[in-house]
């Protein structure tokens, strides 16, 4: 196990370096000049000479892509051109916002979408399954943004029952008075994808012979789904969660938007429409780390779940 982590964790820096390579030459070689974006339409010719000199614009390549690592080795990003606010601070002020927010609702999606999959791959072909396929295949038609819009209008100003808007300091304040809503809103958009794809799972190991086998031998249907069906659908399902995790951490700015949460992903957007490179170049580089980290705890997850798994 120890070498496998040890080879894994080595085979991540040339994909790292690989990523920050992309991110230095999409913004040096293909974006727009940060001088002229910071100095505006206004600014003489000097005071954007001024300003590539104080960023080091007007340095070798080599140079600016070694001052590039040096950020990312020591974590110190600099200060956003719009705010003027350190990277690293703006991280470490908004992740909070944006965990307390989306962690609730992968952690209600992956408990709502599980039980419901197993439940109609049990009952598959009736009356109950073709009703909920219908449901799911209704709410993965309509957008996001009009869950939000009806969300708003009938939860929040008609029958008053959340607030539409707002945060506070206290994580128990947000998580009992301002995240209920955008959580509703967005399990009953995410939890129809995941009950298709875990039935579609579900589906395939109750079609196995092992199943057979145990209900032969006189095994309980419970023990047949949640010791047998349910512990070898585990990987695929813990593969998609794998592939949501990310978005824990990056938030999502819809949400962030609509319900005035100041979030990483209300951030991003932002920094987007800023053209705040420092921010962007930092945001990518720390979501591919972060994915990568993902992915072999996911590898190592496998292990546990099935001991049949070899680790190469």
């Amino acid at each position: 196990m120890a070498a496998y982590l040890l080879r894994r964790l080595w085979q991540m820096v040339p994909t790292l370096l690989g990523v920050v390579l992309l991110v230095f030459a999409l913004f040096k070689f293909f974006g727009g000049d940060p001088a002229e974006i910071m100095g505006g339409l206004n600014a003489t010719p000097a005071q954007i000479e001024a300003i590539r000199d104080q960023l080091g614009l007007n340095e070798p390549w080599w140079v600016q892509l070694g001052i590039f690592l040096q950020q990312i080795a020591t974590f110190d990003w600099g200060r956003s051109w719009a705010t003027q606010e350190p990277v690293s601070q703006l991280f470490a002020s908004r992740l909070p916002a944006t965990l307390t927010v989306m962690a609730p609702i992968l952690l209600l999606d992956t408990l709502l979408a599980i039980p419901i999959a197993l439940g109609v791959a049990y009952v598959r072909g009736s009356l109950t399954d073709r009703v909920l396929m219908v449901v799911t295949t209704v709410a993965l038609s309509i957008s996001f943004l009009v869950y939000v819009i009806v969300g708003q209008y009938l939860f929040g100003f008609q029958l008053g029952w959340f607030p539409v808007q707002g945060w506070s300091d206290s994580t128990w304040t947000n998580l009992t008075t301002y995240v209920p809503l955008p959580a509703l809103l967005a399990v009953l958009v995410g939890v129809s994808p995941q009950t298709r794809l875990y039935r579609s799972f579900f589906l395939d190991e109750l079609g196995q012979d092992y199943v057979r086998t145990a209900r032969a031998k006189g095994l309980p249907e419970g023990r047949v789904l949640f010791g047998h069906v349910l512990r070898n659908a585990m990987i695929p399902i813990l593969t998609n969660v794998a592939l949501a995790l990310p978005g824990i951490f990056v938030g999502s700015f819809l949400i962030e938007v609509f319900f005035s949460i100041p979030g990483l992903g209300r951030e991003v957007l932002l920094a987007v429409n800023r053209s705040d490179y420092p921010v962007i170049q930092a945001v990518t580089i720390y979501l591919a780390l972060l994915t990568m980290l993902i992915n072999l705890a996911t590898d190592l997850l496998y292990k546990a779940v099935d001991p049949r798994v070899v680790l190469r």
